[in-house]
């Protein structure tokens, strides 16, 4: 008991407080800030950047270094997967077609 389980408490409540900071940052204001129209015609499209920032890599990437087979389930899945959602436009639809392609490939032919 030499105190060494305060530096994980005041780690957790650091954390806590830079996590509520940061995702309350836009309601702490009363009214809205004021920001240029370009900034806000851009972070429209956030979300999808974000998004295909960490998809992207995992669609490409095995253990750091690029693919280099066909033969591997991911390509195929994500392939029957973006033509559903651009026949549709229905994201679990997408989801269900990419993992029921995938799957099979994966699991059962070791892709």
């Amino acid at each position: 008991m030499n105190g060494e389980w305060l530096s994980p408490i005041i780690a957790i409540l650091g954390l806590v407080v830079i996590t509520l900071v940061t995702r309350a940052f836009f309601m702490i204001p009363e009214r809205e800030l004021p920001m240029p129209d370009w900034l806000r015609r851009g972070l429209k499209y956030a979300p999808l950047a974000a998004l295909a920032a960490v998809i992207a890599p995992e669609l490409v990437m095995t253990q750091g270094t690029l693919i280099r087979t066909l033969l591997d389930a991911r390509l195929p899945a994500v392939l029957a997967a973006s033509a559903y959602y651009f026949w549709r436009r229905d994201i679990l639809g997408t989801i269900v077609v990419g993992m029921v392609l995938y799957l099979p490939l994966h699991i059962g032919l070791g892709w």
